[in-house]
């Protein structure tokens, strides 16, 4: 049976869009997640949303548990899992507003824990990573956000950053120099640990900004991410609504 997890980003952490919606506070072997779940229903079908950065956006990118986030929807069942995510744009044809269904990712966090396999002494663990992002999902996402009439772009690779700092703009322009099409703080950590969980994967990126690598933008601040996402939030939870109902 299907049984969808939502793990909702910036300004999207909680939207009422479940039907019988109850909540769930779970433990795990790595702590408790960033917040408790939501559980409830869209058109018949199991879903669980949780609060990436917490319900109040209290643990910076660095902070969040992500083990713990993986580790629960796991425990809870969920088959499949939709992240929602704000990113910055690398490249000018990605505009404020513009979905991008990320296919590739380039790591480079540093403080993190990237894996439930904490050592080898039940033997090698070394998780395939060509394709993080599960394909399935992501020519769903890409076709229904075609449907309803959104700009979307069917792939791009998203380099997620250690954070809460924004780049600089040597960084931003070394990035797009590595290939990178957007920007994130959060992706990349996720993709791994559900990989590793066996659940696929996959993201709505939502630009929402350029970074810094623009000249002729105004820098990236945190209330423009916000402002953005917050704005055009209910295009995302349209999409949601629309692909969940088609996963099988």
């Amino acid at each position: 049976m299907i049984k969808v997890g939502i793990i909702g980003g910036s300004g999207l952490d909680d939207p009422e869009i479940l039907h019988g919606a109850i909540e769930i506070n779970v433990d795990t072997p790595y702590g408790n997640p960033a917040s408790p779940l939501t559980a409830g229903r869209i058109d018949g079908v199991e879903v669980l949303i949780l609060a990436r950065h917490g319900k109040k956006h209290n643990f910076s990118p660095t902070q969040v548990n992500y083990r713990a986030n993986i580790h629960a929807m796991k425990d809870q069942g969920v088959t499949h899992i939709i992240a929602t995510t704000a990113c910055g744009s690398l490249r000018e044809e990605i505009r404020r507003g513009d979905f991008v269904i990320i296919d590739q990712f380039i790591d480079f966090t540093r403080h993190r824990i990237i894996t439930f396999n904490d050592s080898f002494e039940n033997g090698a663990a070394h998780t395939p990573m060509a394709e993080p992002f599960d394909a399935k999902l992501r020519k769903l996402l890409f076709e229904t956000s075609e449907e309803l009439g959104f700009r979307v772009h069917k792939m791009g690779t998203v380099i997620t950053i250690e954070g809460p700092r924004f780049s600089t703009i040597a960084e931003s322009k070394m990035f797009r120099i590595w290939g990178a099409d957007i920007i994130n703080m959060s992706v990349a950590t996720e993709a791994i640990l559900a990989n590793e969980a066996g659940i696929p994967y996959s993201v709505v990126a939502m630009s929402t900004d350029y970074d810094c690598w623009k000249e002729d933008e105004e820098h990236v601040t945190w209330a423009e991410i916000v402002g953005v996402f917050k704005d055009n939030a209910d295009r995302v939870i349209e999409l949601l609504k629309r692909v969940i109902p088609r996963i099988e």
